[in-house]
C-alpha cells in the first residue's frame, strides 16, 4: 500500500489511468466506426492517438505501482474513477472529433491535478509524468480541433 504521504498522489494517477483508459477505448472504437468524407484522414489520426495512450496507460499504471499501491485494472474500477465516459451510440465523423476534444479537455485535468499532488509532496517523477501527459492532450486536442475549422 502507498504511504500516506503518496495517497494523493496515487490516486491522481488513478484517475488520470481511468480516463486515460477509457479515452484510449472511446478513440479505438472511433478508429473502427469513423466513416465519411474524412474517413482516411480520421483513421489514421485515431490509430495515432489510440496508440500513444496505449503507451501512456502503461506507464501511469506502472507508476502507480512504483509509489507501492494497486493499479486499478478493470472497467467497472475505471467506471467509478474516470470523468471520462465510454461511447454508447455511433456519432457521426464531426461529432467524434467534438467528443474527442472534450475528453481530451478531460484527461488533461487529471494530469494537471496529478501535477498538484504531486509537486504537493515533492514526487517530481509523477509531477514529470504528468506535464508530459498535458503537453500530448494538447497536442491532441489542436490536432483534432483543426479539423473543425472552416
Amino acid at each position: 500500500m502507498a504511504r500516506k504521504s503518496t495517497q494523493s498522489v496515487v490516486e491522481a494517477l488513478s484517475r488520470l489511468l481511468a480516463d486515460s483508459y477509457t479515452l484510449y477505448l472511446k478513440t479505438h472504437n472511433y478508429h473502427w466506426n469513423v466513416k465519411g468524407p474524412m474517413f482516411t484522414t480520421l483513421h489514421t489520426l485515431f490509430q495515432q492517438q489510440y496508440t500513444e495512450l496505449q503507451t501512456a496507460v502503461d506507464e501511469i499504471a506502472e507508476r502507480i505501482r512504483a509509489l507501492g499501491a494497486y493499479a486499478p485494472g478493470s472497467y467497472s474500477e475505471y467506471s467509478k474513477i474516470a470523468v471520462v465516459k465510454e461511447e454508447k451510440g455511433r456519432p457521426n465523423a464531426i461529432q467524434m472529433i467534438r467528443n474527442l476534444v472534450k475528453d481530451q479537455a478531460i484527461v488533461k485535468d487529471a494530469a494537471q491535478r496529478l501535477i498538484d499532488a504531486a509537486q504537493s509532496v515533492g514526487d517530481e517523477a509523477s509531477a514529470d509524468l504528468g506535464i508530459r501527459r498535458v503537453q500530448t492532450h494538447d497536442k491532441n486536442a489542436w490536432m483534432l480541433q483543426s479539423h473543425l475549422e472552416k
